[in-house]
């Protein structure tokens, strides 16, 4: 076919395209020097920046949709990187940023309906074992090979990833391409645990040395000697949690509370065959308990024992404030300058915790606090799993049209690139990339951080971990959480009485899922009940009840514990 003035479709193409790649040039330039730092010299980010421009050609005009909960290294990408993406690419990308309960609602009724409501969805890897059982999740092992091949950069390097684990089925195949991961771990105020007086009154009362809590005793210990002391003329606290029935008090159960007191299983990443949910599965991975009297531990001694000190904790030692408090709510209010210690702090928190002028921050940006390891439960035993590390991650649901799921692809993989990687960590602390976490510059960075650094680079790191593959169907099972642990924080209920409803309505929707047998033959197949001392006398968990919950305290210097981990 001939247009006007005698010029040939196949010419005018190959014109835009010069065209297009001169614009893009310019543009990169300009990225370039935005993603700086970066683990790739500058002319490595300009070959994986052309290869972008170059594989995105024939997705070039679409716009597509995605997803993320909102922190800030999802709000960097949704008014930076969708900026770098549409210049270097033509794909115009709507970044949505909801709720983190949203976001799983949106992706439950995508798999529900198979109505494509977003294009791709950053969602937790906490429903790793949804996305496995039910199928409805790109395959992202075969996706890679095959369908996607040519739109998979040849320089994404999955070596680097630090959070794979978590993203792979027990099929051994990769459902999930994590985007930013953060921890929860234990924060304090390493300038009130240094003062001379504080630690000579708390050796008098206590009997040893105050200093980063190894178990539950010492944590409770720490909380009491600083609640209602006076310090730089204001009253503080021991302790600080947040206890309001809203679908946020379910993550901070599910988030490893239960594991770190000592509920589940031996196992990394999570506890096996009785994880931080409660939940067992057989040798085939199918889930056969809730309750104890089938072999489960959501509602065991030690899930008791976990609530009960929760309970108590928050009504003692926290601010009369905390227990009408949601997740966002309770997370800024270490920063304001009153609070000595938490044990359940995630680090997504640091890059707020590190402004300048700011109640915690001394005059020269150095933290007047420290991040730690959190403290275990008297039920807790060496090589359990102790504490949670949130990975949010890149999902292709197979509802979403291939041309959309393609270019979705290629801004998931753009925003995980090394080239982008290094800067996006800067910006949220959210680490993803080995290569980002060793990198030259937060070595320099790490005094002002509060031990983050010293954290990710040690091997200490592995015992924190999302949801693992025990739970069937994580957006169905994760609202019965809140519903329930929110009487028990209210009184409304017994810690047993809650955890004993809990267990059962767990065990009901397994039950509609056994009955369904969507899930195939890795669905759940409930055990049948026993009495519960059969389960109790058996080695591991559910555990039975322990004679003293309140074993001796133990301490140890900040100095120390990073010596232990760089070894």
């Amino acid at each position: 076919m001939k247009l006007k003035y005698g010029m040939t479709t196949s010419v005018l193409a190959t014109l835009l395209l010069s065209t297009t790649s001169v614009f893009a040039s310019a543009d990169m330039g300009k990225w370039v020097k935005e993603f700086q730092p970066s683990v790739l010299s500058k002319a490595q980010m300009k070959k994986e920046m052309d290869w972008f421009e170059k594989a995105s050609i024939p997705y070039k005009g679409m716009t597509i949709k995605v997803v993320s909960e909102g922190i800030g290294t999802h709000v960097y990408e949704s008014k930076v990187l969708t900026k770098a993406f549409f210049d270097l690419t033509g794909i115009k990308v709507l970044h949505d940023i909801i709720g983190e309960g949203d976001v799983v609602e949106k992706l439950q009724t995508q798999m529900q309906t198979g109505q494509n409501i977003y294009d791709a969805y950053i969602n937790d890897s906490d429903l790793i074992g949804t996305h496995w059982r039910y199928q409805q999740a790109r395959d992202l092992t075969a996706w890679m090979k095959n369908e996607g091949k040519d739109v998979t950069n040849p320089g994404l390097d999955l070596k680097d990833f630090i959070g794979l684990n978590f993203t792979t089925g027990p099929d051994g195949k990769l459902y999930q391409l994590p985007d930013q991961q953060f921890a929860n771990l234990y924060w304090f105020r390493a300038d009130w645990f240094a003062d001379k007086k504080n630690m000579a009154d708390f050796k008098s009362r206590y009997g040893y040395k105050l200093g980063v809590p190894v178990n539950w005793s010492a944590y409770e210990d720490i909380a009491e000697f600083f609640t209602g002391r006076v310090i730089d003329g204001k009253k503080v606290y021991g302790h600080m949690d947040y206890g309001k029935k809203d679908p946020s008090l379910g993550w901070r159960f599910t988030d490893a509370w239960m594991s770190m007191a000592g509920m589940g299983d031996v196992g990394e990443p999570n506890g096996l065959p009785v994880d931080e949910w409660g939940i067992r599965v057989n040798s085939k991975s199918q889930p056969t308990a809730s309750c104890v009297n089938r072999g489960g531990a959501t509602n065991s001694p030690a899930a008791v024992y976990a609530i009960e000190k929760y309970v108590e904790w928050l009504k003692k030692y926290a601010p009369p404030s905390a227990a009408g408090m949601v997740f966002s709510e309770a997370g800024p209010v270490p920063a304001q300058g009153q609070i000595a210690q938490q044990m359940f702090w995630y680090t997504a928190f640091t890059a707020d915790m590190v402004k300048e002028k700011i109640a915690v921050v001394n005059a020269d940006g150095t933290p007047k606090w420290r991040m730690a390891p959190s403290p275990h439960g008297a039920y807790w035993t060496k090589g359990m799993k102790i504490g949670y590390q949130d990975a949010g991650s890149w999902t292709l649901m197979k509802s979403t049209p291939v041309k959309r799921s393609k270019a979705a692809w290629l801004y998931a993989q753009f925003v995980t690139s090394k080239t982008v990687d290094l800067k996006k960590s800067h910006v949220g602390l959210t680490f993803i990339r080995e290569s980002s976490i060793n990198h030259e510059s937060f070595t320099k960075r790490a005094p002002k951080l509060g031990g983050l650094i010293e954290f990710y680079r040690s091997p200490a790191r592995v015992q924190w971990s999302p949801t693992g593959t025990n739970v069937p169907d994580y957006p169905k099972l994760a609202q019965l959480w809140w519903q329930n642990i929110g009487d028990a924080s209210s009184g409304a209920k017994t810690a047993q009485e809650a955890l004993n409803n809990l267990c059962l309505a767990q065990e009901k929707v397994m039950k509609r899922i056994q009955r369904a047998g969507v899930q195939g033959d890795i669905g759940p197949k409930l055990n049948k009940k026993s009495s519960e001392s059969y389960w109790l006398n058996k080695p591991g968990a559910p555990k039975a009840k322990l004679v003293n919950e309140k074993p001796q305290a133990i301490t140890i210097s900040y100095d120390e514990l990073l010596k232990s981990w760089s070894k």
